[in-house]
């Protein structure tokens, strides 16, 4: 026989088990939204550190700065100039545990008559490295008259010749958006649409978007399936200049739309125009990070900058 107390007891069970599941999915995406983990300081990426550094701190000082500043991966800016220490740099970031996430490369049309690119190659297959290849390609003389076909024949045959040789040392290449046509995300597609090669995919650079924020929202669902790693700058609409994160008015809300789409790969802070000095240019970029983290809910990841 049920009792008075039973028939409570029945009914708070079932008003409790009807507010847990009509609350559960928004309990399931307050859950997955704090779970953006390459947006944690253990997880960014340090770039444009090596010739955006008034100190010219040498890769053993780099890595030491890194470690003091708890970054764990570098992607490798550098010039012609820094081609003798390539092994110095492996060296030092493999002594104090920091990953070599992606290694620079530009060049023009003809890549046989391109020192970097060959010394690039020479230097991953002898330290047998995997990694992102980030590249630029620098258009020819009269290219900006050709049709747009030929613009991406000889685009992708560059492209192609990276991409193969990359492939061969199990490594990725990312197209780097840099300002004119080949820093169009369209064209970008369609480089890597041409060329259906599985290890060619996309950088997207904040600090060369000034004249891509209102369009952003449109296109970064079409590059998400090829985003092979994000930079982070501040931006302001109409200004060409790269601002620390969070002094912008146009990174937040940029920021917002990779964190709440399913784009896990790396973050990277860069510090081109920062600060001369490469570690307070970093250290400018994480607390403006942090703020914006915080501001839209990403509590735990903020708190990794503590």
């Amino acid at each position: 026989m049920m009792t008075a107390y039973n028939t409570y007891s029945i009914h708070r069970w079932l008003l409790f088990s009807t507010m847990f599941l009509l609350h559960w999915p928004l309990l399931s995406y307050s859950q997955q939204q704090t779970q953006k983990k390459n947006f944690s300081r253990q997880e960014i990426v340090a770039w444009c550190i090596v010739p955006f550094d008034s100190k010219h701190r040498g890769p053993a000082e780099r890595a030491t700065m890194l470690n003091k500043l708890g970054i764990t991966k570098l992607a490798y800016d550098w010039r012609d100039s820094h081609i003798p220490t390539f092994d110095q740099e492996l060296d030092a970031l493999n002594t104090h545990h920091i990953q070599l996430q992606a290694f620079w490369l530009a060049s023009g049309a003809k890549l046989a008559e391109e020192r970097g690119v060959e010394e690039t190659f020479k230097f991953l297959k002898r330290n047998k490295v995997k990694t992102q290849i980030w590249y630029l390609f620098f258009p020819p003389d009269g290219f900006d008259t050709m049709p747009q076909q030929l613009k991406l024949e000889l685009a992708a045959k560059a492209v192609g010749y990276i991409g193969g040789r990359a492939d061969s040392l199990g490594c990725t290449v990312g197209l780097y958006n840099h300002e004119g046509w080949f820093g169009e995300p369209e064209n970008e597609l369609a480089i890597i649409t041409m060329l259906k090669m599985k290890n060619v995919g996309m950088v997207y650079n904040f600090n060369h978007a000034q004249q891509q924020i209102d369009r952003f929202p449109e296109f970064y669902p079409k590059i998400l399936p090829h985003l092979m790693a994000l930079n982070l700058a501040g931006l302001k609409k109409g200004d060409q200049h790269i601002f620390p994160i969070g002094e912008g008015d146009s990174e937040k809300r940029m920021i917002e739309i990779v964190l709440k789409s399913e784009f896990k790969g790396p973050i990277g802070i860069i510090n081109e125009d920062t600060h001369p000095d490469a570690e307070i240019g970093l250290k400018m970029n994480m607390f403006g990070l942090k703020a914006i983290l915080q501001s839209l809910g990403y509590k735990a990841e903020a708190a990794t900058y503590e």
